[in-house]
């Protein structure tokens, strides 16, 4: 069955991020994912990790000016030394931390563009090859434009078929169930083609992007589905609680159940 990480950008806000491993391992969990460390050292982050006996999932590479409104920079054709210095960066924290699978975001600009095209290529090329040598995957996610209006990367299909293309074993799609129905809907369906390129799986209602619970996804359903099709990957929770983190972990009750047995 899948592993549920706990999102520490979104979940645990009640404590300090450095704090929120602790949390996060005393309320159940075994791995997290967050946006970004890079506010913290690698050892400090690595420490927290191996205190809590936590795996490490996912994080982003560096966006570029994430407080001035940029989402990535890999379909911008003029910041490609800073994306190369940010891989760099990004790789000290995934040898400090262990992580396997490292998301490199797009950026806003036009899809239809060729210039943000050949550059968005460019930069993915890039960072495969850097991580491949690391046994690092490199994930990339289409996020739907009603929560990241203009971001690049905004399609399943046009995701799917870059990968294909591109026929790197280390590149692979991170299917955000939250995105795909706002992008597309038919998330069983794109599930269960798609699970053999999928390298990390985050979860959140619809359309509020609260616990998976409710609303218009039947996430119960759906993880029946992930133990079904025999992912056995992670499964980030990347929503943000709606009354604080542990008030809203009844739905991750039965799923701490299965794994521990309690």
């Amino acid at each position: 069955m899948p592993i549920f990480a706990a999102n520490l950008t979104m979940m645990f806000n009640e404590w300090s991020f450095l704090d929120r491993f602790d949390a996060a391992a005393d309320a159940g969990f075994r791995a997290v994912e967050y946006l970004f460390p890079y506010d913290h050292t690698p050892d400090a982050v690595g420490e927290r990790l191996r205190r809590n006996g936590l795996t490490q999932a996912l994080f982003n590479m560096p966006p570029g000016d994430w407080a001035a409104g940029e989402r990535g920079l890999a379909a911008l054709p003029d910041r490609f030394a800073e994306l190369q210095a940010g891989v760099e960066t990004a790789l000290r924290y995934a040898e400090a931390t262990g992580c396997r699978r490292l998301h490199l975001m797009a950026g806003l600009a036009d899809a239809a563009d060729p210039t943000a095209q050949a550059s968005y290529r460019r930069a993915v090329e890039h960072a495969a090859d850097a991580l491949a040598e690391r046994g690092i995957d490199l994930l990339l996610e289409p996020i739907n434009g009603r929560d990241m209006p203009g971001y690049f990367l905004n399609d399943f299909t046009a995701t799917e078929r870059l990968i294909a293309d591109l026929d790197r074993p280390n590149v692979r799609l991170q299917f955000d169930l939250y995105h795909r129905q706002i992008l597309h809907g038919d998330c069983t369906m794109a599930l269960s083609r798609l699970l053999p390129i999928t390298g990390h799986v985050q979860i959140a209602s619809v359309p509020s992007r609260h616990e998976p619970a409710g609303e218009e996804l039947n996430y119960p359903f759906l993880f029946a589905e992930l133990d079904r099709l025999g992912y056995e990957g992670f499964v980030g929770c990347e929503y943000r609680p709606r009354a604080g983190t542990l008030a809203g972990l009844g739905w991750f009750t039965p799923q701490r159940a299965i794994v521990t047995g309690a």
